[in-house]
């Protein structure tokens, strides 16, 4: 974890870290884990897809404080008030659904680009050290290789993949021509306690486990045998804390982050149903977009951060569960 809490109380009182998308489901674990570790954090969301609860609920006294903006990434003079006096960001705020940029995609190319390179030049102006970027491995694609490996050719099939292939690119010519740090992370399917199943681009677990809970069917695009490489939260988590106090000089490079294990999605249906869950299945149509086989080479994730995944399928699908049946309780704010 970054810093020791009594080396956090020896330091001025200034904010190191910014995330941005701070009240979503992957940045609100992220400012915890901060918080927890003794580090001032400033997080700035816009609220579209977040909630500042979701960092609440994780909260702990004696944790640290976190700074709240609640703003979005393409308003140049709220990116710049957030990021006075930090030295690394987090960058996790995006439209980050492959079917809305289907619908939208110039909502998807404003917030995805536009949303990164107002927050990149904020961060220059600033004088950030280290800019760590949430891509995605939607940038692969069809590309029928598996495992994927960061040398893997890029095929995406969706403006959101192109966003953030071109987010990748742009973050790596800013480090060179700055003279700053930088990574971007390709995470695979994320999944864990804080992602919520609302709307109708809510991932697939979340949105399995609330149907069930509620007594609905599950509904599976397609027929189910398309894999994916599902990471738990608290291992992206530790990747990114990872790659923020790195000793080694991080110059843009492309890292997957994922768990290394495919998993197709009947495999987590009966996964669920080992957990003590079930209901009805409803098949639907597949939807564009969509790629049939995805798993992840994490060579690169261990020789360059020491990363390797230490949450278990079971382990992580039960914490999940649990955060969605205390939503279906009411016992998760709005």
């Amino acid at each position: 974890m970054i810093g020791a809490r009594r080396a956090w109380e020896s330091r001025p009182r200034v904010a190191r870290f910014l995330v941005t998308g701070g009240a979503g489901f992957i940045g609100s674990n992220l400012v915890a884990a901060l918080a927890r570790a003794g580090e001032r954090v400033v997080a700035l969301d816009d609220l579209s897809t977040g909630r500042w609860s979701l960092v609440d609920r994780l909260l702990r006294p004696g944790d640290a404080e976190v700074e709240r903006h609640t703003a979005s990434i393409v308003d140049g003079a709220a990116v710049a008030r957030a990021m006075r006096g930090v030295e690394v960001v987090f960058h996790e705020a995006a439209q980050a659904s492959v079917e809305q940029s289907l619908v939208d995609p110039l909502g998807c190319e404003e917030v995805n680009v536009r949303g990164l390179l107002t927050v990149l030049e904020a961060a220059r102006d600033a004088g950030v050290r280290r800019v760590v970027f949430t891509s995605s491995c939607a940038v692969y694609g069809d590309e029928p290789s598996s495992p994927k490996t960061e040398q893997s050719p890029a095929r995406p099939l969706s403006p959101y993949a192109v966003t953030k292939l071109a987010g990748e690119l742009h973050l790596a010519a800013w480090a060179r021509l700055h003279g700053r740090e930088a990574l971007s992370f390709r995470n695979f399917n994320t999944f864990g306690p804080n992602q919520l199943p609302d709307g109708p681009y809510a991932a697939a677990i979340p949105r399995f486990v609330w149907a069930w809970l509620g007594g609905e069917p599950a509904r599976v695009h397609g027929d189910g045998r398309q894999s994916r490489d599902f990471v738990h939260v608290d291992d992206v988590v530790r990747a990114n804390l990872a790659a923020a106090s790195s000793t080694r000089a991080l110059l843009g490079e492309v890292v997957n982050l994922a768990s290394g294990r495919e998993t197709t999605v009947l495999d987590v249906l009966a996964s669920l149903r080992a957990l003590g869950l079930d209901g009805g299945v409803e098949h639907t149509a597949p939807r564009r977009g969509d790629i049939r086989r995805s798993c992840a080479s994490l060579e690169l994730a261990s020789s360059l951060l020491g990363y390797s995944p230490r949450v278990a399928w079971s382990e992580g699908l039960s914490s999940t569960v649990d955060f969605l049946r205390d939503a279906r309780a009411g016992r998760v704010a709005g």
